[in-house]
């Protein structure tokens, strides 16, 4: 199973047309979104091409590929939008020898660690930073936004 990472889109369209174009040419199965999909967020900035109507559209249309979990400034409005779950705050992939725990990061993360077993990955967003690392017994993970 392919699985491609997307993460803190917040609204912009230009982002999400790129997240969209590399999803096609991945051929992966499931595009992961973890988290802050529509909205930019009272403290941030409003990013390139806010359009978080059109981000919706854009996405619904890969609806039926998508896993997603809640990132912090998603709501359930934002959901109202969207056809595919994003309310969840954790997620979990069960590959043949290894469980991915999918997250935002402002819940669980590397410095507030759910429950893992050994070859376990913890794969969040929430930072805007790339980031893989091996600790101990598991692996985090963040993709680049």
């Amino acid at each position: 199973m392919k699985l491609m990472f997307a993460s803190d889109i917040h609204g912009s369209l230009p982002a999400t047309e790129r997240v969209l174009e590399l999803f096609a040419q991945s051929g992966a199965q499931w595009l992961v979104i973890l988290g802050d999909v529509l909205n930019h967020g009272p403290r941030n900035a409003l990013p390139e091409g806010y359009a978080p109507a059109k981000v919706a559209e854009r996405l619904n249309e890969v609806a039926h590929k998508v896993i997603a979990v809640r990132g912090n400034c998603d709501s359930e409005v934002d959901q109202m939008l969207l056809h595919f779950p994003i309310t969840a705050p954790w997620q979990q992939v069960l590959l043949e020898k290894q469980r991915l725990f999918l997250t935002h990061g402002h819940l669980f993360g590397p410095e507030n660690l759910p429950a893992l077993n050994q070859n376990d990955v913890l794969v969040y967003g929430h930072t805007h930073l790339p980031v893989a690392e091996q600790r101990g017994r598991f692996s985090t993970s963040t993709p680049a936004r």
